[in-house]
């Protein structure tokens, strides 16, 4: 089956879901205008739990990701959904975290290789002394929304 693509709006700007049987291939930053696609239950599902997370209902994902990426990405990916919901890990605390403490930099170029921003959150890392830094290329803006929305359902 060829991969079905699917438009949604969110906080964030549009979010388009690319899947196909076998799981979510990705969640993309996109300029396009939210559109229904064909159905699908992977993107419907993913479509439902993201709107759960941007209402503050969902604070974590269950989701059939085809995780495609080095071993050493896949231990950051991993890591990173360990990194709690509402809070922030520096990109130090991570590497340290992996037993990777001079891998700071791979450690950001994996983030960047994340094709599933929001479920993988990517976002909650930041870099020394609170600073905002690198979000999906040059979209900081996103992750200030983001850690924003987090800290306003943590209570």
């Amino acid at each position: 089956m060829e991969p079905i693509h699917k438009t949604i709006d969110s906080p964030v700007g549009p979010l388009k879901i690319t899947a196909d049987d076998h799981g979510l291939i990705s969640i993309e930053f996109s300029e396009g205008e939210p559109d229904e696609g064909p159905g699908h239950h992977i993107i419907d599902e993913t479509s439902s739990q993201l709107l759960e997370y941007f209402k503050g209902e969902r604070k974590s994902f269950n989701l059939p990701l085809r995780l495609e990426g080095t071993p050493f990405q896949k231990e950051v990916w991993t890591s990173l959904q360990e990194i709690p919901y509402g809070t922030t890990a520096s990109y130090q605390e991570v590497a340290e975290k992996i037993r990777r403490p001079k891998a700071v930099r791979a450690l950001g170029q994996a983030n960047k290789a994340n094709r599933f921003p929001i479920v993988i959150p990517c976002h909650r890392v930041i870099g020394k002394n609170n600073q905002l830094t690198g979000y999906a290329g040059k979209q900081v803006d996103k992750k200030a929304v983001l850690l924003e929305l987090e800290k306003a359902f943590c209570n």
